[in-house]
């Protein structure tokens, strides 16, 4: 029998033997989204999972991908692949990256820290978004890897020049300039639940600049769709990328494109690079899911720039899609908070793992053993023309 003063003990041993095995059964992605909703509180889980108004974007970025099939090859020699490759001049293990996503220490008290040591474990890239919970210096006192830096452009322009330098000083590689955001979406999850950062936290990059409290004010909006009322530029304009391009030895990537025409833009402005994204289906409804808008995006900048996309992505078979496509990377964003939620670093490191094994088995399914023989003929899309066939001979 166990003693009375011990049973607390036990109790914790169990539930952690118990959080342990669960954690070893998880065989995708998808599964830590569940795992995070039963540990969050509910308006930090809501922050995350939740999109802009009816949530058409958010389902359809995940159904766009059911809806590209394969045409996989046969009887190529697969035992050996090789998913390495280069990004921005950067050589890494796959075309997997993480994405910024904001206030990491909601869903973990390890927050950026385990994610950005994650990544560097893993050999690819972290995006620190500039809402972070950690701050640039305490990202890269984490140790070596990869990393590049996600802005907004403030009213004071001040603030973005100091955050691009400390970037710079702290050994970050890109600026990626969200450009999707001149407002805040109505995320309606967030206006319900009155988001506000929990008090404990702070915007860690903005200590000392008056910016990093965020707090609810008494209009029906969130907490922080207050804060970029207040300080995020909706002026912002191409000649804004033109001034950050003097500030920065830094390449630049445009974060949020899902036209042909802002993707001619962005190459007559000099980016390095283009990211297809929809800010995670959280800025404007109905927009068409990143996966679908890709491939116009591609077309126009013409191999100028290196195109990559995120949002929705949740298999290795995503990641193939994307490639073909002619995505030279993607990045992911939920998967990272929800497995750091549920299990902190290795958690992310997990989820890094998982699709980068899934990946390279559908490349071996597919018949292709690197990232460059990955092409458009691998898949068929609803908007293909139809396929002739050749004509049989008798």
């Amino acid at each position: 029998m166990i003693p009375r003063e011990l049973l607390p003990n036990v109790l914790i041993l169990l539930s952690s033997l118990f959080s342990s095995q669960r954690m070893e059964e998880i065989t995708n992605v998808m599964e830590y989204e569940e795992i995070a909703r039963q540990k969050l509180p509910k308006m930090v889980y809501d922050y995350y999972a939740s999109g802009a108004e009816d949530q058409w974007t958010l389902e359809e970025n995940r159904n766009a991908f059911s809806r590209i099939l394969f045409r996989p090859r046969i009887l190529v020699d697969v035992s050996n692949i090789d998913l390495t490759t280069t990004v921005m001049g950067f050589k890494i293990s796959m075309p997997i990256m993480i994405a910024p996503t904001a206030m990491q220490k909601m869903a973990h008290p390890d927050g950026e820290y385990a994610t950005a040591r994650a990544a560097s474990a893993a050999g690819t890239i972290m995006t620190l978004s500039s809402l972070a919970t950690s701050s640039i210096e305490e990202v890269a006192s984490t140790g070596p890897g990869i990393r590049f830096f996600q802005l907004y452009v403030y009213k004071d322009r001040n603030v973005a020049a100091q955050l691009v330098r400390r970037a710079e000083r702290a050994g970050f590689k890109a600026i990626v300039l969200t450009v999707d955001t001149p407002r805040l979406g109505r995320r309606e999850a967030d206006i319900k639940n009155r988001f506000a950062l929990p008090p404990s936290l702070t915007l860690k990059n903005f200590e000392g600049l008056d910016l990093g409290k965020m707090t609810v004010d008494k209009t029906s909006d969130s907490g922080l769709a207050s804060y970029f009322v207040g300080q995020v530029d909706p002026m912002l304009s191409w000649k804004d990328v033109k001034w950050l391009q003097t500030i920065t030895f830094l390449p630049i990537l445009v974060k949020g494109v899902l036209t042909a025409e802002d993707a001619k833009l962005a190459v007559q402005n000099g980016v390095a690079g283009i990211i297809v994204s929809n800010h995670g289906a959280r800025q404007l409804d109905y927009v068409p899911a990143t996966i679908t808008a890709l491939e116009e995006v591609v077309k126009a900048a013409e191999g100028r720039v290196p195109v990559f996309l995120d949002g929705g992505v949740r298999r290795g078979t995503d990641v193939f899609k994307a490639l073909a496509l002619g995505a030279s990377g993607v990045f992911i964003g939920r998967p990272v908070v929800f497995s750091l939620a549920a299990d902190g670093e290795a958690g992310v490191r997990k989820v890094l793992h998982m699709l980068r094994d899934e990946l390279e088995l559908t490349m071996a399914l597919s018949g292709c053993t690197s990232i460059e023989e990955i092409t458009r003929n691998h898949i068929i899309t609803d908007w293909d023309p139809p396929r002739s066939l050749p004509s049989s001979r008798l």
